[in-house]
């Protein structure tokens, strides 16, 4: 409950307030205060002004927490009128605010620490503040800045610094209750007018008050400090910020303007929400188990030509979450572009999921999704390149309860991710210190992140109320993605990601070519794991442990190497190109342009799949060979698809291969697709009489394996040959 415990054993609460504004010594129902013990802050009041409950300032208040600050908040529910600082000077209504409560007090000991809220984290206690503040030797002590504003013809009135800021900065000042009084009594403003003119003013003594107040400037005190001017400091299980330019360890860290951002990154770690001995301490704050089902969106976006979409398909129907609280929608961009071999395994598997179980299946556009549902409680959005291979994804994320929250997805094999950990000034990319460490798991946590894109789950319920823009992906400068982050960290909404599990990678799409029928059986450069998880038989990975190796022959070895799928996009793919050779001795496309022993046959090099197959064969059956014929190299040679039919060319007479050893995979099942062929060794009178579909025959080729194909006798047989000579 936030509790702590003082010197008398009493438990003392942490409570947020009411909107209305109580003092100190008010009345009972004070739940504006947020109390600490009083032993260590009994002089020391901090006031915030927080008119809405947003991200930053709940960051605040935990900071706060953690070092038992009470905490004061006024003008709760009040709508800010304020401005909004970006154009124009504003923050009047903070000083009438904290006029009206500074009014209400009657202890003259007290010190008043005033600050703004969204954008400030607190690195130390109550005891630090008070001695850096008791060392400063002034009434009043203000935050500063290396730029003046917002009237610059008052430079010259500032006197100049050796070292340090030299102007006066309204986001933070600390003073005793009688002189911070005086100074805001002047206050006779707009709630739009400009907070800190109003206090440069008093500084420069252009006003009466300004008898006895201090700005840190070169003093060193290090009570505040902007975020552009620190960097993290870990030291025996704590974490502080320390300032570069006095190399001292400031207690209040304040992102301004366009330093905002950064006091994000800070937060991430300050106060010890996370540290190499403990790892994320604050992961779990926001944690809601998910006891009660929630109504989920899901925004398919399909932006380009991609590979492996039906295997999208297929993960997102195994995602552990009930299809009926599930409504798919999805944005098609590109579907009129795709060549109709490469789009009908997505649209079949996407008509399919109404009979499914799932509550809905739509093609809309972004403004028709979970904004105008009020039954949907979250949103998500995942592009068609993302791999998501954790089955308890939505689980986890709703979990978090978090506003926007992603799964770190990587890019295989690089340091790409759905995340940025820091923004350039321009607003473009720029790694954050961290950021290797988060992608490569060294770090684990949730993280406070500037930009997410690729996939994320967001609130419903902010769509409905801050995200009311539709135009929130529109931008006439920025792409997309981009503008979302833009448009989200205007709001002052936080976006997360966590890499607390692991969740998936993302597709390489940069050169996915879609010339082909079978588009994805080229991707074992480009997207190799992805490749093999859909083209590798299963097994593979377990041949040598578990002995799946066969010997049906003296030296033939026999093994699983294709999934049923990549035998059927080989024979299809082959048929689809439909130049079969006429099986004649005479051929142009072999060295000497003559075959001894001819079959019905495609290369590999006709359809432009050679590269991709001497991969294949170096990647997944060098490692066979080299077992089974230690000193031997895959060094690839000649690749075909033979196929043999009763009425075309039903069997291969004896003969000796032209390589030193051949591997020979069956494309399709014998009973099912043919009748009889195999493949018989007459020096050992041993025959394979039934290939099965995806296995390999490796056997000699030149000098002792002299073998004949025999006959298919119904059907049509296909197998692909290769012939490795080292």
């Amino acid at each position: 409950d936030g509790g702590v415990r003082n010197g008398a054993g009493s438990l003392l609460k942490f409570a947020l307030s009411s909107p209305q504004l109580q003092s100190v010594s008010g009345s009972s129902d004070n739940r504006n205060i947020v109390n600490s013990p009083l032993c260590l802050s009994e002089k020391l009041l901090v006031v915030t002004v927080a008119t809405k409950d947003t991200d930053g300032f709940r960051r605040f208040l935990r900071s706060a927490k953690h070092f038992n600050y009470t905490v004061k908040v006024v003008g709760r529910d009040e709508k800010w009128i304020g401005g909004n600082y970006m154009g124009a000077p504003g923050g009047g209504q903070k000083v009438r605010l904290l006029k009206s409560a500074l009014e209400e007090m009657k202890n003259q000991d007290k010190i008043i620490l005033f600050t703004d809220s969204y954008d400030v984290v607190f690195a130390s206690g109550p005891k630090e503040l008070l001695k850096k503040f008791q060392q400063a030797r002034h009434k009043v002590v203000f935050s500063s800045e290396s730029l003046i504003w917002p009237d610059r013809h008052l430079e010259d009135k500032y006197p100049h610094v050796r070292e340090g800021n030299r102007f006066l900065g309204s986001g933070g000042f600390i003073g005793y209750l009688a002189n911070v009084r005086e100074m805001v009594a002047e206050w006779s403003g707009e709630d739009d007018d400009s907070d800190q003119l109003f206090f440069t003013r008093i500084y420069i003594d252009e006003a009466p008050a300004g008898r006895d107040i201090q700005t840190n400037l070169g003093e060193k005190t290090d009570i505040f400090v902007f975020t552009d001017e620190v960097v993290l400091k870990f030291e025996d299980g704590r974490v502080r910020a320390r300032n570069l330019l006095h190399d001292t360890l400031p207690v209040i860290i304040h992102g301004n303007g366009p330093t905002k951002l950064q006091v994000n990154y800070l937060g991430n770690y300050i106060p010890n929400a996370w540290t190499f001995e403990t790892g994320c301490t604050v992961c779990h704050e926001e944690f809601q188990p998910l006891t009660a089902l929630q109504v989920l969106v899901i925004g398919i976006f399909i932006e380009r030509p991609t590979p492996f979409v039906s295997v999208f398909f297929e993960r997102l129907l195994k995602l552990q979450y009930p299809k009926n609280m599930l409504k798919l929608l999805i944005f098609n961009k590109v579907f009129r572009a795709f060549r109709t071999g490469f789009a009908h395994p997505w649209f079949k598997i996407s008509l399919n999921i109404p009979y499914r179980g799932y509550l809905s299946v739509c093609f809309l556009s972004f403004s028709d999704m979970c904004r105008q549902d009020q039954n949907c409680d979250y949103f998500f959005s995942v592009d068609i390149d993302v791999v998501l291979k954790n089955e308890n994804a939505l689980k986890i994320l709703i979990e978090h309860n978090l506003p926007i929250v992603a799964p770190m997805i990587t890019r295989t094999g690089r340091l790409w991710s759905n995340f940025w950990g820091a923004l350039s000034p321009d607003g473009y990319y720029a790694r954050s210190e961290d950021y290797v460490d988060i992608v490569q798991r060294r770090r684990v946590g949730v993280w406070n992140v500037p930009y997410v894109s690729n996939v994320y789950l967001l609130k419903g319920g902010l769509l409905r109320s801050e995200l009311t823009d539709f135009e929130l992906f529109n931008s006439h400068i920025l792409d997309p993605d981009m503008a979302f982050c833009h448009n989200i960290r205007s709001k002052g909404i936080f976006m997360y990601v966590t890499n607390l599990h692991t969740f998936g990678h993302i597709l390489s799409t940069e050169n996915y070519q879609t010339g082909h029928l079978h588009n994805d059986l080229w991707q074992i450069f480009e997207n190799p794991l992805d490749w093999q998880e859909r083209y590798i038989h299963p097994n593979y990975t377990h041949i040598m442990k578990d002995h799946l190796i066969e010997t049906p022959c003296p030296d033939v070895y026999w093994f699983p190497i294709f999934t049923d799928e990549a035998c059927d996009h080989i024979v299809e793919e082959m048929e689809n190109f439909g130049r079969w050779s006429g099986g004649a001795n005479t051929d142009p496309r072999i060295q000497g342009g003559y075959e001894n022993v001819p079959t019905i046959d495609i290369h590999m090099n006709q359809v432009n799949f050679e590269k991709e197959w001497h991969k294949f064969l170096l990647e997944y059956i060098a490692p066979i060979t080299e077992k089974m014929y230690p000193g031997y190299y895959t060094k690839f040679d000649l690749a075909f698809v033979v196929r043999y039919k009763p009425d075309e060319q039903p069997f291969l007479r004896p003969h000796h291969d032209a390589s030193t050893f051949t591997i020979n995979i069956a494309l399709n099942q014998v009973g099912l697709d043919y009748q009889g062929g195999g493949c018989r060794f007459l020096r050992y009178n041993c025959s394979v009489e039934a290939p099965r579909k995806g296995w390999a025959l490796m056997h000699p080729g030149r000098l002792t394996h002299y073998h004949e194909g025999l006959p298919t006798t119904a059907g049509v047989r296909y197998i692909s040959v290769s012939f490795i000579d080292p």
